[in-house]
């Protein structure tokens, strides 16, 4: 996905379980998507978020 700030920048969040760090995925009925733990880019932007029923919520 690109990084929601608008900066452009593509975001990689690894889901096998395998993975360190790792994101989990889960779509609800709706097919809205939410991310565990929160997003924070420590580089470029320096965005953090959250991605909760297909919602960006900014920390």
């Amino acid at each position: 996905m690109r990084c929601p700030c608008g900066c452009g920048q593509p975001v990689e969040l690894p889901l096998i379980r395998e993975a360190r760090p790792r994101w989990s995925l889960q779509v609800d009925k709706d097919g809205h998507p939410s991310l565990e733990p929160s997003v924070w880019r420590r580089g470029g932007c320096r965005a953090h978020y959250f991605v909760r029923r297909g919602k960006v919520v900014w920390v």
